[in-house]
């Protein structure tokens, strides 16, 4: 059975690439295809033309042929195998006639199909990037949609757990709650919202308080600190919550004016850190002006910086 013929990749007219997929190997039956690994396999689904020339292999002892992948990918091949076998476009194309190799107006001939193939591959190509990206934006959007329903939708629930206004029993208030929690918080204090002085610190603090509340009420008035920290960002979604720059040189300048200088070594201690990271706390607060170092042949030591407070 000659399955086989030489190419040279072209699409051939009125064909249209379905799928690529690298790293295949491909078998005469259960006989690995001797080519080099610089051919490219191609699969064309329809009928051979009457006048095919001889490929590489014109008789063999299988009916099948074998495809290998050696990079994955064998599902979706398979799937849109299936597809095109099942449709069977091929039987509403005229079969394709090879151009026969000749010189002068002929051989001009076979150039232009070439780069018709050539141009019809490119433009197919865009379109297909221009459907995703159309696809992209357009699931972006009903996200937005969608987001923005949600946040009207806490926001109506809120307000009907807060004003226990209609017919809402103490079980649709327990279910509201467990909504609420896996929804997260409607209007999270950010910097962007509420600027980045003492109103920001403020905000933030009343609503850490009273999202708190009712935990705190559940747990007998207790609770550990990284249960509260990993409960508020759960609740703030994207808007997480750390430790700010102005926290840790807060505590760098605290711990340094109640014992009146400190190394790093010491603030490890104090703090439970690593001195990798207590010296680079400390690093910071002299960056910001708060403090001021010694450094002796009795190591690197931190004091406060009166010149900062004194003025």
């Amino acid at each position: 059975m000659d399955r086989f013929t030489w190419s040279n990749g072209l699409l051939e007219m009125n064909e249209t690439l379905v799928i690529q997929q690298r790293g295949v190997k491909l078998y005469d039956g259960d006989d690995k295809v001797k080519l080099t690994d610089s051919c490219n396999d191609m699969i064309h689904l329809h009928p051979a033309p009457a006048n095919k020339e001889p490929g590489p292999y014109q008789q063999s002892k299988f009916s099948y042929i074998k495809l290998s992948f050696k990079e994955h990918g064998q599902i979706e091949f398979y799937r849109r195998l299936t597809e095109e076998l099942s449709q069977k476009r091929w039987e509403s194309m005229p079969v394709s006639q090879p151009i026969p190799t000749a010189t002068g107006s002929q051989a001009g001939r076979t150039r232009a199909v070439g780069i018709v193939g050539i141009e019809r591959k490119i433009e197919e190509r865009r379109k297909e990037t221009d459907k995703n990206i159309s696809e992209a934006f357009e699931d972006l959007s009903k996200l937005m949609v969608k987001a923005k329903e949600m946040v009207e939708l806490s926001r109506s629930i809120a307000n009907k757990i807060k004003e226990k206004q209609g017919d809402i029993t103490e079980d649709e208030t327990i279910r509201f709650k467990s909504y609420l929690l896996s929804m997260g918080i409607a209007n999270p204090v950010t910097r962007e919202t509420h600027g980045s002085g003492t109103h920001y610190h403020l905000q933030l603090a009343k609503q850490l308080g009273d999202m708190l509340v009712a935990p705190l009420e559940e747990r007998g008035g207790m609770m550990a600190l990284t249960e509260v920290y990993c409960l508020v960002n759960r609740a703030r979604g994207m808007e997480l919550q750390s430790h700010s720059e102005e926290e840790m040189i807060a505590s760098a300048l605290d711990n340094v004016t109640d014992k009146g200088s400190l190394t790093a070594e010491e603030f490890a201690k104090l703090l439970g850190l690593s001195v990798l990271l207590s010296k680079e706390r400390l690093f910071l607060a002299e960056k910001m002006g708060h403090l001021c170092r010694d450094d002796s042949v009795e190591g690197l030591r931190f004091y406060p910086n009166l010149f900062a407070s004194q003025a």
